[in-house]
């Protein structure tokens, strides 16, 4: 399975794709997407949804692992990540891609096996995992492999299955 995680952001998105197979996770590609910070918002989330299409293209990922929202105190930032992953999850969804929402802190348990390890530990486990000479640079990749990571180890899972199962609920639930 091809899995390709997103680290979602307005300025830098990081992505990372990573391939899995018989429980083992190989290291594909990551690198981010960036947009020039004196562009006009519209023009940055255009190029975001297309650089997502063109590596949806490119690799064809079998599922979009992506970091879930958590907000800050900074509003204008939230926002802005905000709308740089709806851009995200639209290209997702032109191209049939299933997509997965996982918290830092399900990042931290399914790479590391503890819930509070430091942003350096996950760098660093994210590399022995897949096997690299060095950590991922620069941090958005590594974030977006770690996600990506995080969906092979628990997206096919019983545990992935019910957190599936209830989103969807939750969100038709919530149509209604």
């Amino acid at each position: 399975m091809v899995i390709l995680g997103i680290d979602p952001g307005i300025a830098t998105v990081g992505f990372g794709v990573v391939e899995t197979k018989n429980a083992a996770s190989r290291y594909v590609n990551c690198g981010v997407i960036s947009t020039p910070a004196g562009e006009r918002t519209e023009k940055r989330l255009w190029d975001i949804f297309r650089e997502t299409g063109e590596l949806i293209e490119r690799y064809r990922p079998e599922a979009l692992a992506i970091e879930e929202l958590f907000f800050t105190n900074n509003q204008k930032t939230a926002v802005n990540v905000c709308q740089a992953r709806g851009v995200i999850l639209a290209a997702a969804e032109k191209f049939s891609v299933p997509v997965t929402e996982y918290t830092p802190l399900q990042v931290k348990v399914a790479v590391s096996g503890y819930g509070k390890a430091p942003k350096s530990q996950i760098m660093e486990m994210t590399k022995i995992i897949l096997h690299l000479c060095d950590v991922p640079r620069p941090d958005d990749a590594a974030d977006a492999l770690a996600l990506a990571i995080t969906h092979a180890a628990i997206g096919g899972s019983k545990l992935g299955a019910l957190k599936n199962s209830y989103l969807q609920t939750s969100k038709k639930t919530a149509g209604s």
